[in-house]
């Protein structure tokens, strides 16, 4: 029998980790992730005449993104027969969930496991939820493993699988609210919206595992559905994707998307940052800067966020925070300072503290908010640049102990 640790509103205290058996599920395409007009089609597709595909699409849409269900039997404005066709022939079930951490301060992490997709296997990914005064934060992966192999980041030692389905995104963001209690209740009236000060996930930043704009369509369909305002209703100005300098694609991001920005620095000359962030080959500094200046609808109201990891004695000197400003004159702009977040093997140490609000200093009096970001997490491994599927991890016999059925902890 699967064993989850229940982490909802009712049981904020819980400090356990465990990892449930897997399960064999019917092989039925999702709902999850469609457009309206595709799930018209998919209507269409079990004999709903044309003329109702626009109401029952509606329908669904409402059911599965403002009521977060994954029982077709629920919805109870359709009919029973429809119902019953709509369970025969898709699927709107969630992703197993393999393990649930919670850290001593509050983080919360996820490790998914989804489905094979043709003739593949079933992948993992890890979701962090960040719980702050105001605000709580989902950290959203968009493909298993990377490509990047930036040298400072767990998540680049982990070899690029595959790209993640808009409904595999999708999914993470569903299955965070239902975990949180962030739904409404099953006795709650039907058109009820949760309110947005209501909500205990506020915020989504595609920042978990793989490099977002390499799988851009799928990252963008999954976006869209997010931030529509008939469903989970979340303002694209508190949605962020952050990117390592995928150039080509980052006009598209907020042209087709118009999310907010976040650019994985991390160094301020071409030498340093070609080893730490190696898309920087492809496209170099000056080249990712010129991007960003060009981004759809910047403004101090909305501005890039530059990420920049401290790590000692290769990018923290005053002369690399002076330029950082040069650099970034005339865009509009915020530095997140990030402490390194450790992980075993790494070949990188954390700037001193001291040294880090030294560096801040310089890029504050130039007149750039730069915030050093907390750790959080840390003990869980769900701090930034700490994220990698479990299951490459794993001990052997753990891995056997999922793969024979048994219920592992860890």
């Amino acid at each position: 029998m699967a064993t989850t640790l229940d982490i909802a509103r009712d049981n904020p205290n819980a400090q356990t980790v465990i990892a449930s058996a897997p399960g064999m599920g019917e092989e039925k395409p999702t709902l999850i992730g469609l457009s309206r007009e595709e799930l018209g089609e998919a209507l269409g597709s079990i004999g709903v005449p044309q003329k109702q595909w626009r109401m029952r699409a509606s329908q669904l849409w409402h059911w599965l993104y403002v009521r977060g269900l994954s029982d077709f039997s629920q919805m109870t404005n359709i009919g029973k027969d429809l119902r019953q066709k709509l369970d025969d022939a898709f699927s709107i079930s969630r992703p197993e969930i393999v393990s649930e951490q919670i850290s001593v301060d509050g983080t919360r992490k996820w490790l998914f496991r989804f489905p094979p997709r043709g003739a593949g296997h079933p992948v993992e990914v890890e979701t962090v939820y960040i719980p702050e005064e105001g605000r709580g934060t989902l950290c959203v992966s968009s493909q298993v493993g990377c490509t990047l192999t930036c040298t400072f980041c767990h998540t680049g030692t982990q070899k690029l699988v595959r790209n993640l389905t808009s409904e595999e995104i999708l999914s993470q963001i569903l299955i965070a609210r239902d975990r949180l209690g962030d739904f409404p209740d099953a006795d709650t009236p039907q058109g009820a919206i949760v309110p947005s000060e209501g909500r205990l996930v506020t915020n989504i930043v595609m920042m978990g595992m793989g490099e977002p704009l390499y799988n851009f369509e799928n990252v963008k369909k999954a976006l869209l559905i997010a931030s529509d305002g008939d469903g989970l209703s979340l303002s694209k100005r508190r949605i962020t994707l952050s990117t390592s300098g995928v150039v080509p694609e980052i006009y598209r991001t907020g042209d087709e998307i118009g999310c907010m920005l976040a650019i994985s620095l991390h160094a301020v000359r071409d030498d340093d940052r070609d080893i730490l962030v190696p898309i920087n080959k492809k496209w170099n500094i000056e080249a990712l800067l010129e991007a960003c200046r060009n981004y759809p609808g910047l403004s101090n109201a909305k501005r890039i966020t530059f990420e920049y990891v401290m790590l000692k004695d290769i990018n923290d000197s005053n002369e690399d925070a002076l330029e950082l400003v040069r650099l970034l004159k005339g865009i509009p702009a915020k530095i997140n300072l990030i402490p390194f977040n450790p992980w075993p093997g790494s070949q990188y140490a954390c700037s001193d503290w001291e040294r880090i609000e030294e560096f801040a200093d310089i890029v504050n009096r130039a007149g750039y908010a730069s915030p050093i970001r907390t750790p959080r997490g840390r003990d869980i491994f769900a701090a930034c640049g700490q994220l990698k599927s479990a299951s490459e991890r794993m001990r052997k016999k753990d891995r056997d102990a999922l793969t024979a059925g048994k219920t592992a902890v860890y």
